[in-house]
């Protein structure tokens, strides 16, 4: 009977209970970006003494004035190079080794696969002494490239994994239709699979920018001169020996997020579709 009623009226009922777990999870995801925001605006004896949850007065442009004398436009500069550049040798690297997994016809190629989804089960922290050495020997280290060959490194199980899911879900008719048509690998690659394979590469490339960008591990061991340091690790300027500068910490946090939040924007739509793509099957 209620099924029939839901079928007739076109309504169902209200998720209430999940309704209100959704509010308060977003709550509590923008309670420390609401806290964030009203420090970063405050003077550094006002954020110690005033309500931290209460509007100031009067805004305080004072922590945003020194991120941007602090060589802010250095380490903006930094973290856009190493993303970009990281971002593209994954895609890259990436797309052709999904294609040569997906339509390889020997075993060589899922041994290939297996071997690079073990690099999912190792943490960085675990490789980063060996790593330290070997950019030492090569001579790279307190360089960008020191960052963006373990960025890409890191980065290619989980940019594979994604792109494997998506290419296997290409028809195979549309293979085999470039085939007859005289298409080689890379012809087909060109003009079946980057065209069908663009929400994934879209969405991949999202993700493995949010992780370079927010990276802290690689630009603390691996670089040491201001010139070549990143957002993240610059934060260490505003901490002195006795104390930190709180305002200015937020300010440069809030400052760093906003690029990286733009390309979300951007590309959000894709993002969710090309996670779950060839999950299904």
């Amino acid at each position: 009977m209620a099924q029939r009623k839901k079928l007739l009226t076109g309504r169902t009922r209200p998720n209430l209970l999940g309704g209100a777990f959704g509010w308060l999870w977003l709550i509590i995801i923008l309670v420390p970006i609401y806290y964030g925001i009203l420090a970063s605006f405050r003077t550094q004896g006002e954020y110690y003494a005033s309500n931290p949850l209460v509007p100031p007065s009067s805004l305080n442009m004072r922590a945003y004035k020194l991120v941007i004398e602090n060589d802010f436009g250095r380490y903006l500069m930094n973290s856009v190079i190493i993303t970009v550049g990281t971002v593209v040798i994954l895609l890259f690297v990436s797309i052709l080794g999904a294609y040569a997994i997906v339509r390889g016809q020997s075993k060589a190629s899922q041994r290939l696969f297996r071997l690079v989804l073990l690099g999912l089960a190792i943490p960085a922290q675990a490789t980063i002494v060996p790593l330290y050495y070997m950019i030492v020997k090569m001579g790279l280290y307190d360089t960008l490239i020191a960052l963006i060959l373990p960025g890409v490194g890191f980065g290619i199980p989980i940019t594979i994994l994604i792109l494997v899911n998506f290419v296997r879900d290409i028809p195979g008719e549309l293979f085999e239709s470039m085939t007859v048509d005289g298409a080689g690998s890379w012809r087909t690659m060109l003009s079946l699979v980057l065209p069908l394979a663009r929400p994934a590469l879209v969405t991949v490339g999202i993700y493995d920018a949010l992780q370079v960008w927010n990276g802290f591990l690689f630009p603390l061991v691996l670089t040491g001169k201001p010139e070549v340091r990143v957002l993240p690790y610059s934060l260490f300027t505003y901490q002195g020996e006795h104390g930190a500068d709180q305002p200015a910490i937020l300010a440069a946090v809030i400052v760093s997020c906003l690029p990286i939040l733009a390309l979300y924007i951007v590309g959000r739509r894709q993002l969710v579709a090309g996670l779950t793509a060839g999950f299904g099957k």
